[in-house]
């Protein structure tokens, strides 16, 4: 999932992409990952090549970083590890300066905040189709796209979805233009700025919550400010291991405003078209993997089992035959 506001100044966006990467590089080379025999990796020659991948801040992306970091490895590149960047526009901008090379990104967050596109494309392929084609002109390629769906949701605790009665964002928007103090959002960054967040679903669904009714939570600490009672309604993203475990009422987005966000892999064209067969090989396999079950089963390793991304990572490929 997601992205915070693409217009800043050239100079700080500069100045964000090259600290956040310098702090992401992990390096390469020393406990590189090994395809096992008869993996698909195994069966993919990337030997020589030299790679880059980066990866935004949360769960979800970092350990579909790390699966790119250690399926490149397996195949036989040698990869530096820029996992980690601390969002979208720092992640976009440091693939389009060619700090990294390749990452995942996902196609609601393109069509909407890249090319500010506001046309709904309900097919999934058809979206995809049309994404990839738009990002053709910025020298970045598009391919393997992944079936699971990481929606953004807004949801209400137990507790507030009892006390209003709001099951859809439509009685939501007008708890919040009534009263809105009984309507405070947890809200991360990105949703609280993106077009395809807080803004653009207030347009929609014709309502202005004040900022103040606005409680700042990343998803990383969201379930917990709602516990404590900062707010009782919180923006989801819906690959969230968290959202059932916490007994979130997910609202019915009765006017259809949040897009289909699918993952695919972002590669700067140059990279992708010298192996282009062989890059295909190997993310076809993992992409199709994807499942809406089993990113979810792999969040919740490093959510709720509090695993690292890498042994996650680690695990999936190995089970899945990919290395």
């Amino acid at each position: 999932m997601k992205i915070s506001n693409v217009m800043r100044s050239a100079g700080v966006m500069a100045t964000l992409v090259a600290s956040a990467v310098a702090l992401a590089a992990c390096g390469g080379g020393d406990g590189a990952a090994t395809a096992s025999e008869d993996s698909v990796a195994s069966t993919v020659d990337l030997n020589g090549v030299k790679i880059s991948v980066g990866s935004k801040e949360y769960p979800e992306q970092v350990i579909l970083g790390q699966i790119t970091v250690q399926a490149l490895e397996g195949a036989g590149a040698t990869v530096t590890d820029k996992t980690g960047l601390s969002g979208t526009n720092v992640a976009r901008a440091a693939l389009e300066k060619g700090e990294t090379d390749v990452y995942w990104e996902y196609t609601g967050t393109a069509w909407t905040t890249f090319f500010k596109e506001t046309k709904i494309i309900n097919d999934p392929q058809q979206f995809f189709e049309a994404v990839r084609a738009a990002d053709e002109k910025n020298d970045i390629s598009w391919f393997a796209l992944a079936p699971f769906n990481n929606t953004y949701a807004v949801g209400a605790t137990a507790e507030a979805a009892e006390a209003t009665g709001v099951t859809s964002i439509s009685e939501y928007a007008e708890l919040a233009a009534t009263n809105p103090e009984d309507a405070m959002l947890c809200a991360s960054s990105e949703f609280r700025t993106r077009d395809d967040g807080l803004p653009g679903l207030e347009k929609l669904y014709g309502f202005m919550l004040p900022r103040e009714f606005v409680f700042p939570a990343e998803s990383t600490v969201v379930y917990e400010a709602a516990s404590k009672g900062e707010c009782d309604f919180l923006n989801l993203v819906s690959t969230d291991s968290r959202i059932a475990k916490e007994g979130i009422v997910v609202l019915d987005d009765d006017k259809s405003f949040f897009p289909i966000y699918n993952p695919a892999v972002n590669m700067r064209s140059d990279v992708y078209a010298a192996d282009k067969e062989q890059y295909d090989k190997l993310f076809g396999a993992i992409s199709e993997l994807l499942t809406q079950e089993k990113i979810l089963e792999l969040n919740s390793g490093v959510e709720l089992d509090g695993l690292p991304a890498e042994v996650v990572a680690k695990d999936f490929l190995e089970e899945s035959g990919i290395l």
